[in-house]
């Protein structure tokens, strides 16, 4: 049974490979900004505030490249940093509404390339990829 989960591991990591560049071509593109910048601030977006250090956390980097990253986001007006209301010596960082936008319009994006990748595909074959996705978010803890 080993082997068989090896070639589906196998073939979900290629898969994954070939749509993660796939997709990271439109949000470059559309998006225009980073694809650090993109997942830093999806995970403002999509999870809420954070202090510095959770947000370095979560995209499993330093603090100090998560506070170079950070500065260069507020300075485009992607991000805010306010005092952490628990904590007079913290900041809290947020996404503003212009973040935001941004990234609601890339993940459309993202949604519409892979709803065009699947326009060919049976209904049992969607059923199946989102049986895998199901699967794969279980398996990582996500669902």
């Amino acid at each position: 049974m080993s082997s068989v989960r090896r070639e589906a591991a196998d073939s979900m990591h290629s898969a994954a490979i070939h749509l993660i560049r796939r997709v990271r071509e439109v949000d470059e593109k559309a998006m225009g900004i980073t694809p650090a910048r993109a997942s830093a601030l999806s995970v403002l977006v999509f999870g809420g505030a954070r202090s510095l250090t959770e947000l370095a956390a979560a995209e499993r980097v330093t603090t100090a490249t998560m506070s170079k990253l950070v500065t260069a986001m507020e300075g485009e007006g992607l991000l805010r940093r306010y005092p952490d209301v628990n904590d007079a010596r913290a900041i809290r960082i947020e996404a503003t509404a212009k973040g935001r936008r941004i990234l609601e319009r890339g993940r459309e994006r993202r949604l519409d390339l892979l709803e065009q990748l699947l326009a060919d595909s049976s209904e049992e074959d969607v059923s199946a990829v989102r049986r895998a996705a199901s699967v794969v978010e279980r398996a990582i803890g996500f669902a």
